[in-house]
């Protein structure tokens, strides 16, 4: 999972950055610093991301194939 992922999953959900953050749980400054490369997603983001949407690698494929 990539900064452009987690920016597609919360658009898709018509979410903010502080309202993702907060189904995700964790800082509204994180996802900020992902989303313009600033940090990396760690595998605990993805986890949570994952686990927050209940997704799986199948899903999120099917997320970027609908764009």
């Amino acid at each position: 999972m990539d900064k452009e992922i987690i920016k597609l999953i919360r658009k898709s959900y018509n979410l903010n950055q502080r309202n993702f953050a907060e189904r995700v749980n964790c800082s509204f400054s994180l996802i900020a610093l992902v989303e313009v490369g600033k940090r990396r997603v760690t595998q605990d983001l993805e986890n949570k991301v994952k686990k927050a949407f209940g997704l799986n690698e199948e899903k999120i494929k099917e997320l970027i194939a609908s764009i």
